[in-house]
């Protein structure tokens, strides 16, 4: 069961006292991994994929029937500083998009039979300049993050968070500069192509951001003054499914900063996580590897809502169809050697 979410203490003692996978039901995948009709590791990381897949599902033979895909929406006071090369409207027309099962995210979430959600986040009111104050205040982020929290069904047996937010590549930007330190220009980029002076632009906006919001405590509070509402839902969203235990792909530059906030308050916070891909979006390598979490896929995707992650579904899914639905040696009558 999920605990109330009710001030930022709880989420921060959440994340540094969250349960663990289960190890008897990793060493019971491994095992059964063993014994499996197959050459030792010729399955390459689809046997790594399904042991951690089993040990967070508490279940040695585990199998995928009931993904759910998340996509919230929220709009950013900093695209006034001209940050994007699509006007904040977009945003509302396409969560009309998303409900009405005409966006990419909706194709590929069907094709890996996952259920999909939406939740728009007070789009007519951005959330303020991060360079002139902080971009949410407190009760903000906490209404954010709890959207996120208690969007997650604990039914769920896998889980991908989405985003769509017209600028959102600029707090994404802003928060890994803030969290793992460099030059603005190593973290911004041309997000849904912004031209060169886009670009210079773009990045000023970001360098300002990250030295007015320098004091920041960590991740949280990073978030905060750098995020947006969709970026927090979407860490709230991954905060609970560390809790319930419900292992999470995630999505591009933006999902990852989301999570990097969560990694900066716990070291493990993001053990049930692995990466569906790495975007066209230059940073999200970066940010990937500062995670530690290598991508299943690499396919030029730079759309957000979800989409990589939900397209890394079915890899998941063979994987732990490969660990569950094969004979081992002995049940097939093959020699093992």
């Amino acid at each position: 069961m999920l605990p109330e979410l009710n001030d930022l203490k709880t989420l921060r003692d959440t994340l540094t006292q969250a349960p663990g996978p289960d190890e008897a039901a990793l060493q019971g995948a491994a095992d059964r991994n063993g014994q499996l009709t197959k050459p030792p590791g010729a399955l390459g990381r689809l046997e790594d994929l399904a042991i951690w897949y089993a040990g967070w599902r508490g279940d040695a033979r585990p199998q995928i029937t009931a993904p759910q895909v998340i996509v919230f929406a929220g709009n950013h006071g900093v695209t006034a500083q001209g940050v994007s090369a699509f006007p904040p409207e977009v945003t509302v027309q396409m969560v009309m998009n998303f409900e009405h099962g005409g966006a990419a995210i909706n194709q590929l979430a069907k094709a890996a039979g996952a259920t999909m959600d939406v939740h728009a986040l007070n789009l007519d009111s951005p959330t303020a300049d991060f360079t002139e104050g902080p971009a949410m205040s407190e009760d903000e982020l906490l209404q954010a993050l709890r959207t996120g929290w208690n969007a997650v069904d604990p039914k769920a047996d896998l889980l991908v968070v989405g985003e769509m937010g017209i600028g959102n590549t600029t707090p994404a930007a802003a928060i890994a500069c803030a969290l793992f330190g460099g030059d603005a220009a190593d973290w911004t980029g041309r997000g849904t192509g912004v031209d060169d002076a886009g670009l210079i632009n773009k990045t000023r906006v970001v360098a300002e951001g990250v030295a007015l919001h320098a004091g920041a405590v960590d991740g949280l509070d990073v978030l905060r003054c750098l995020g947006g509402r969709e970026i927090a839902a979407m860490a709230g969203a991954i905060a609970a499914a560390r809790v319930l235990r419900i292992p999470v792909i995630l999505d591009g530059f933006i999902c990852s900063a989301a999570a990097a906030c969560l990694a900066d308050v716990s070291d493990d916070a993001l053990d049930h996580t692995v990466a569906g891909h790495q975007s066209a979006e230059g940073a999200h390598g970066a940010v990937l590897e500062k995670l530690g979490k290598e991508p299943m896929l690499s396919l030029g995707l730079r759309l957000g809502e979800g989409s990589g992650g939900a397209l890394a579904i079915n890899i998941l899914k063979s994987a732990v169809a490969c660990h569950s639905g094969m004979a081992t040696f002995a049940e097939a009558g093959v020699s093992d050697g």
